[in-house]
């Protein structure tokens, strides 16, 4: 599972571990670097590093693109809901299960997500993805009544479900160790973008008849399927799921394009058939219900990062900020919709934020941000809403902490979360074992928004955002006692760190020597 003790052999033909003893201090990963190195030659190499690098940029581009359509179908259905109730004449309780039923569809999508990924690769995961999700997004629009949109809705989501879980897993898998983070916060730009998308739409829109704006509305998220299929004759299958299906040298060859050099290509491809190698033969499910500690510690991790991702309220201020607004103190549909523009233009901006640094400064300094920050705007929101009534400041100020809340949630949980919950797992549970977090986020997305109306009738929107609050202090507590550092390191030397003992700020020369190498190349 963990990459503890690699070494590579005197003759060069393959990896030797070492049992280290439970009661070594260290993890160690040594990599033994060409005698004649020059990262100077390597420089020269072809040109190889740029255009790889490239080629790494377009796949993860390319990956993402369902992110847009999942990104839309959120933004725009936030503003597309004031029409449908009109149109269709829903109850609140309608209302509620519409928005929500998506996101509970969408852990069947994650679940079957997980097995198809191994059975059929990541990359036609992908694709499955995407025409399960436009089927959907088809429905929708053609609905005549309310039963039909639920139809399209769940299928909506079982689409969703598999695109949430399969993005991030197949960036990471193709991804060198020094931009991996960056990379796979890909999916989560993608989806901002696709939630301003929606808002704009919303805003373009609104002005035409209620039987006709809204599946306008819909019907826009189904154009970005024609560039989705242009990118499966871009994108390669992931290195490590051939090296699981005993097809090394198209591996090889992918790991030649993608890998910053061909000596790192070949150490990444020894490492991965290592870990394929030394998997424990137990099927998956039953190494998931019944998990050494090791796996234990990372199932904590990976759920529970998804689960507060969720749990502190995002889709509730993504789903409902026109109700919110409205509880402020703005009446006006279309200012209403104006306003959520500006959330959504907030949220977009500052994932470059995470993007920029995440791969620089490490993932825990950006959770710490982002969760300590969001516990902050839910506690201003909720303040506002309480004691500033529906007066001109109360309404600025609402503005300014829903803003602040998406932005920072875009700086850490959000995009921190997937890469995350897509690096912590050994290859043979990686597939799998995301898509049982994406489940986990699934399931909370769809309980905050099936649940917000009611419980803010119940306790007040100012009382909902203040419980919300309250469990991002408990993110806080969370990511400072459980989450490692995992910023720099392969996939498969980040098992190690949740080993007896480990400790995530100490790494020994071998694994120092690698990064050093790594990042002279992509410098």
């Amino acid at each position: 599972m963990g990459m503890a003790g690699l070494q590579e052999s005197a003759n060069g033909d393959g990896l030797s571990s070492a049992d280290l003893g439970k009661r070594n201090k260290y993890r160690r990963v040594e990599f033994d670097l060409p005698e004649d190195y020059c990262a100077s030659d390597n420089l020269r190499e072809g040109e190889g590093v740029n255009r790889n690098g490239k080629y790494v940029l377009a796949c993860a581009f390319f990956a993402s693109l369902n992110s847009v359509l999942l990104g839309y179908d959120v933004g725009v259905m936030s503003g597309a809901i004031i029409f449908i109730q009109q149109d269709l004449k829903i109850t609140e309780v309608q209302e509620e299960v519409l928005v929500g039923c998506l996101s509970i569809a969408s852990l069947f999508g994650s679940l079957a997500g997980g097995r198809a990924s191994d059975a059929i690769g990541r990359k036609w995961t992908m694709a499955l993805a995407a025409v399960i999700f436009q089927t959907g997004a088809i429905t929708m629009t053609l609905s005549p009544s309310f039963r039909m949109l639920m139809a399209g809705r769940l299928l909506a989501g079982v689409g969703i479900g598999f695109g949430v879980m399969i993005a991030p897993v197949y960036i990471a898998e193709i991804s060198p160790a020094v931009r991996r983070g960056s990379l796979t916060s890909f999916p989560e730009i993608f989806i901002n973008i696709g939630i301003l998308l929606g808002y704009v739409s919303n805003y373009a829109f609104s002005s035409l008849p209620a039987h006709i704006n809204w599946r306008i509305m819909l019907a826009v998220g189904i154009l970005p399927s024609v560039f989705i299929g242009f990118a499966l004759f871009i994108i390669p299958e992931s290195p490590r799921w051939l090296v699981m299906q005993n097809r090394v040298e198209e591996a090889r060859l992918v790991l030649l394009k993608t890998a910053q050099s061909e000596v790192e290509a070949e150490e990444r491809l020894k490492e991965i058939q290592l870990a394929a190698r030394t998997s424990e033969e137990r099927a998956v499910w039953y190494e998931l219900l019944r998990p050494s500690p090791m796996v234990f510690r990372m199932l904590v991790v990976g759920i529970g990062i998804q689960c507060f991702q969720q749990i502190t309220g995002i889709d509730a201020l993504v789903y409902y900020s026109p109700e919110i607004f409205k509880a402020a103190g703005i009446k006006d549909n279309e200012k209403l919709l104006a306003a959520t523009v500006a959330v959504g233009l907030t949220k977009t901006v500052f994932i470059l934020v995470a993007i920029l640094f995440i791969d620089k400064v490490g993932r825990k300094p950006l959770l710490y941000l982002s969760t300590v920050g969001m516990t902050l705007c839910l506690f201003g929101l909720g303040a506002a809403l309480s004691f500033l009534g529906k007066a001109k400041v109360g309404i600025v100020l609402s503005i300014f902490f829903v803003c602040g809340n998406v932005a920072f949630f875009s700086v850490g949980i959000g995009p921190v979360c997937w890469v995350l919950t897509s690096e912590i797992f050994p290859l043979k549970l990686r597939g799998q074992a995301v898509a049982v977090g994406a489940v986990g986020n699934r399931v909370c997305s769809g309980l905050v928004a099936m649940s917000f109306l009611s419980i803010s009738s119940a306790i007040t929107v100012a009382g909902t955002f203040f419980t919300f609050s309250a469990i991002s202090a408990l993110a806080v507590i969370f990511v400072y006692t459980l989450v490692p550092e995992t910023k720099g390191k392969t996939l498969e030397q980040i098992g190690s760190l949740f080993g007896d003992k480990a400790d995530e700020g100490e790494l020994e020369l071998g694994d120092t020597k690698h990064l050093m190498y790594s990042s002279q190349i992509s410098s």
